[in-house]
C-alpha cells in the first residue's frame, strides 16, 4: 500500500510507513465502530409517534470504559513509536561519524551550511549553498535547523522526515539517504505570502559525483574519500 506515498528513500522510511499504518488502521478502526454504533442509535432511539422522551442520568460504568480504552490505545502507541522516534530525533542515538549540515530557514529560502576540506561544521572553510541540497547515498547525516525569522517546517517526504526550525533554537535530526535521486523539500509551515515557494532539492548521488559536484564549487576533496568509503560499508 504505497501508492498513496512517494517512494521510500530513507533507512528509516519503511519504520515510519508501518507505524502510519498501525495508527491508521487502529483510528479506523475504531472511526468504524463510532459511526456503527452511531447509526443503531439513529434508528433504534428515532422519533415514534406515542413514545415519550425519558431524562437519562448517564452511567459511570460507560464512561469509565471509554475514557480507559483511548487512553490505553495512545499510551501503547507512544510506547511502540519512542524506539523510532529517538532514532531520529535524540541526538544521542545518532551515528559518531554522522556528517553535520547546517539548514537555515527564511522568508522564502533554504540555506544550506556544508563542513569545508576539514570535515567539520561551524568553521572557516564552510560554505553555503542555497535551495540546493546535495548527500552522499548510503551515508549518515545530522541536519542542524535553525530559522532566521519565523516558525518554517523541514519536510522531505521521500526521507520521511518532517521537523519545525524555530528562531532562536537550534534542532537536529538524523537521516540516512539510501537512494540516488532529486528530492524535493518543502517548508510544511504556513510562514506568510511566500509560503508557497519555499521550496528546495535534494539531490542524493554517488560519492564520485557528490566529489565532482565539490570540486565544481571550488572546494577541496578532502572529505570525499571519507563518503566513498561510508558508501562502500552501506552498500554492504
Amino acid at each position: 500500500m504505497h501508492w498513496w506515498f512517494p517512494s521510500n528513500a530513507s533507512s528509516v522510511g519503511g519504520q515510519v510507513d508501518s507505524l502510519f499504518y498501525v495508527i491508521l488502521y487502529i483510528t479506523g478502526a475504531v472511526f468504524v465502530l463510532v459511526e456503527a454504533a452511531l447509526l443503531v442509535f439513529l434508528v433504534r432511539y428515532r422519533r415514534r409517534d406515542g413514545r415519550r422522551a425519558t431524562y437519562v442520568e448517564g452511567s459511570t460504568k460507560a464512561e469509565i470504559i471509554w475514557t480507559a480504552i483511548p487512553a490505553v490505545i495512545l499510551v501503547s502507541l507512544a510506547l511502540f513509536s519512542q524506539p523510532l522516534w529517538s532514532k531520529i530525533k535524540d541526538a544521542d542515538t545518532y551515528p559518531a561519524n554522522a556528517d553535520h549540515v547546517g539548514v537555515e530557514a527564511k522568508q522564502f529560502e533554504w540555506h544550506f551550511t556544508y563542513p569545508g576540506p576539514d570535515g567539520k561544521l561551524g568553521t572557516d572553510d564552510d560554505f553555503m549553498k542555497k535551495d540546493e541540497l546535495h548527500l552522499v547515498v548510503n551515508r549518515d547525516y545530522v541536519f542542524e535547523l535553525t530559522s532566521r525569522d519565523v516558525v518554517h517546517d523541514f519536510f522531505i517526504p521521500a526521507f520521511r522526515i518532517k521537523q519545525d526550525a524555530v528562531p532562536g533554537m537550534t534542532i537536529r535530526v538524523w537521516v540516512r539517504p539510501t537512494v540516488a535521486g532529486t528530492y524535493e523539500l518543502a517548508c510544511a509551515e504556513l510562514c506568510g505570502l511566500g509560503h508557497y515557494r519555499m521550496r528546495a532539492q535534494v539531490i542524493v548521488q554517488s560519492a564520485s559525483d557528490y566529489a565532482a559536484w565539490l570540486r565544481s564549487q571550488g572546494q577541496g576533496t578532502a572529505s570525499a574519500p571519507a563518503a566513498a568509503s561510508t558508501a562502500t560499508e552501506g552498500t554492504q
